[in-house]
């Protein structure tokens, strides 16, 4: 029984929720590896840190000796999922699709033990699933419980149109976890109402149903917003290691432990007992730059972090980097915010001729690197150090 609330222990780890725990108990007692399951649609073709939070829970159940499921979704790529969607999303093309899937795999096994991972398609069921078939799925689920969905209610009290095919999204997902008779299966926050639907169609089934683990989705490095491409507050995986170096050293103190729970593969007791020296003294950034190291170990190599921390110190031992400096929060517009206003507002210069200048003297600096761009627009929802000379620094969050 200690196994098991050990098990248990590193189960729950950074998790939302888990529904329902009993059950996870039951399952875990027949000692037998669990079928875990987790899918993703080939959307995007690049990783970054906040899609791998999910990885890192299958990587942790593949530890305990169970079965990991890792489902490219190429057949409801096709379809697109609607979830957290104001409007019908276009799906992918079968070319698009079968591209972006060849990419993950590429890039999941940089976590996953290759050894240990099944890496599935369900097309390779629902391809073969005829028109009675479908509609035979369909027929075990409501409109009225589709409508349950916070999303689509949304959209359906808005008068916002929702496409039918949207609703066969839930229940093809749902259908995946009978076709891979799933144990767990693991997904975001967001994900939850088609997870639960992947328990209800398994009872139809006549299989028991899987247990649900939900993620919590990741900030970005502004702190506020879900990690994402598109808003620039995202860590790539297939990032240069003294890039991944500097943005994980520009995360806040607070946000640190945010990363470290649901992205390190350190022990809880070790984790317990950096928090622990943090609060009698210890600076944070110590803590940073070993968590930093473990990342760019895990998605390089061991030199590749050792090389990235050199360069780090080198490049902030003239005018060191403090540990405390003010923190702005600035507004942009779609383009982002320029940085010559961004140096103005934040009170590093006094004014943009004189943020020209300095930027001519190469005394300007973001994250760390010297820029030369005048026109620079810094991303919005990205946070980033500005520093002028070598004693002006500012961490600013852009809006």
């Amino acid at each position: 029984m200690s196994q098991i609330k050990e098990s248990l222990q590193l189960i729950k780890r950074g998790c939302e929720e888990l529904l329902l725990e009993q059950e996870l108990i039951e399952k875990l007692s027949t000692g037998r590896p669990l079928r875990v399951k987790a899918g993703f649609d080939p959307t995007a073709p690049d990783l970054h840190l906040g899609h791998t939070v999910l990885l890192n829970k299958m990587r942790q159940f593949q530890e305990m000796g169970h079965e990991a499921m890792f489902l490219i979704g190429d057949f409801t790529g096709m379809i697109g999922d609607p979830t957290g969607k104001n409007i019908t999303r276009k799906p992918l093309t079968r070319d698009e699709v079968i591209e972006n899937a060849r990419t993950y795999e590429q890039q999941i096994f940089k976590i996953l033990d290759p050894e240990k991972t099944l890496v599935m398609f369900n097309s390779s069921w629902m391809g073969e699933m005829s028109a009675a078939d479908l509609i035979g799925l369909a027929a075990k689920h409501t409109v009225a419980r589709m409508l349950e969905r916070d999303d689509f209610h949304k959209r359906y009290t808005s008068g916002q149109p929702i496409a039918v095919h949207e609703f066969l999204y839930p229940l093809i997902q749902g259908y995946d976890s009978v076709a891979m008779k799933a144990d767990v299966e693991l997904g975001g926050t967001d994900q939850k109402f088609n997870l639960l639907v992947g328990r209800e169609l398994q009872k139809h089934y006549g299989q028991p149903p899987q247990v649900v683990l939900t993620m919590p989705i990741l900030e970005g490095l502004d702190g506020v917003n879900k990690m994402s491409k598109s808003l620039g507050n995202y860590i790539g995986i297939h990032e240069p290691p003294t890039d991944m170096f500097g943005k994980l050293m520009s995360v806040s103190d607070e946000l640190m432990w945010r990363y470290i729970e649901l992205l390190s593969f350190e022990p809880l007791n070790v984790v317990a007992q950096w928090k622990k020296d943090v609060d009698e003294g210890r600076n944070p950034r110590d803590i940073k730059v070993m968590f930093a190291q473990e990342i760019i170990t895990r998605f390089h190599d061991a030199k590749a972090s050792e090389r990235a921390l050199a360069d780090f110190e080198a490049r902030f031992r003239e005018g060191a980097m403090p540990d405390v400096m003010p923190e702005v929060t600035l507004s942009s517009e779609a383009r982002g915010l320029p940085l010559l206003q961004a140096l103005k507002q934040a009170g590093l210069t006094a004014s943009t001729s004189e943020a020209i200048r300095m930027i001519q003297q190469g005394g300007v600096k973001v994250n760390g690197e010297k820029v030369s761009d005048k026109g620079l627009f810094l991303t919005s929802g990205s946070v980033i150090v500005l520093q002028v000379g070598k004693r002006k620094f500012a961490r600013v969050s852009i809006g």
